[in-house]
């Protein structure tokens, strides 16, 4: 039976069945932050940790710990989206740097998007433009996703991003 329900597992996001990197990891953690107790994020949704959003209430707290199990825990469904929704093959980086996008952002704004378009095209060179297009929150274009844009095109492109 455990093997059966692992292969299920396995082909339920189709036949790519990456994971994400540390380097990954990094970046979002990076634009993220990690905060104990909920808040309200720029698009005044619920938040904890670095960056959940499901299940959140008013004055929830939680340890360090269960925020980076909570991040690893979320990981897996959004690489799901990436997994699912992209059709090409991808290099570690660039799937690193997708799943960060649809984290920020969620699967409805990639499977909709002109990005997710592009990257089932093939068409490389325009994907890093099409990630730094998604700068708003609110309807207002925020310095911190300018940044978190950049940091995710460049990684795309498997160049350094730590210093944006």
């Amino acid at each position: 039976m455990a093997k059966k329900q692992q292969k299920s597992e396995m082909t339920e996001h189709g036949e790519n069945n990456m994971k994400i990197s540390q380097e990954g990891l990094s970046l979002i953690k990076k634009f993220e932050g990690c905060e104990l107790a909920a808040y309200r994020c720029a698009a005044n949704v619920l938040t904890i940790g670095y960056g959940s959003t499901k299940d959140v209430k008013e004055g929830d707290t939680i340890t360090q710990e269960e925020a980076d199990s909570l991040l690893l825990h979320e990981m897996y469904e959004y690489e799901g989206y990436i997994n699912d929704m992209v059709k090409t093959d991808l290099k570690q980086n660039e799937f690193d740097a997708l799943v960060s996008w649809v984290f920020n952002l969620g699967p409805s704004n990639l499977s909709s998007s002109t990005l997710l378009q592009k990257l089932n095209n093939k068409d490389w060179n325009d994907v890093p433009n099409q990630i730094k297009r998604w700068n708003k929150a609110g309807g207002q274009v925020k310095q911190g996703l300018i940044r978190r844009r950049e940091a995710e095109a460049l990684l795309f492109q498997g160049q350094d991003w730590s210093d944006v």
